[in-house]
């Protein structure tokens, strides 16, 4: 009686246990989040994603190649099962032909799902590797300088 009353809508029904933690996460995120800050530089890399796991670095060039010199295709791949990880880049020769190959491939099909491809972020740099950052810690180099 009591299932019967809660599916109709007239007592209030609260998650228990782990799902309850799952139903508050998840009434509070929405599940399409909107990217902030500025779009990336326009640049002969351009970023694509929502590929098919069985895409290869062969067919996203020759997708792409219709609309320019395709100097280099890649599909990130998962190092045990060499899948694909449903992403990979294409740098254009040109910054006009990465221009047509963003505006004829985006939102397109490839291998039967939908792709969107957008220009590349270039990768920040890391402040470890800057030449004014203290290094700290015991790495390889503060061994090789400790003397015994």
């Amino acid at each position: 009686m009591a299932l019967r009353a809660a599916a109709a809508g007239r007592i209030p029904v609260t998650p228990r246990g782990l799902r309850a933690v799952f139903y508050s996460f998840s009434a509070n995120v929405p599940l399409y989040q909107p990217r902030t800050g500025p779009p990336p530089e326009p640049s002969t890399n351009l970023y694509v994603s929502g590929l098919s796991r069985h895409t290869t670095s062969e067919s996203l060039r020759n997708a792409f190649a219709e609309y320019g010199e395709v100097l280099d295709a890649r599909v990130l791949t998962d190092g045990i099962t060499g899948y694909s990880t449903c992403c990979g880049y294409v740098r254009y020769q040109t910054m006009e032909e990465s221009a047509a190959g963003l505006e004829a491939m985006d939102g397109q099909f490839l291998d039967g799902l939908v792709i969107v491809a957008e220009y590349a972020k270039p990768k920040p740099r890391h402040l470890a590797l800057e030449d004014d950052y203290p290094a700290g810690g015991y790495g390889l180099a503060s061994v090789l300088d400790m003397s015994i």
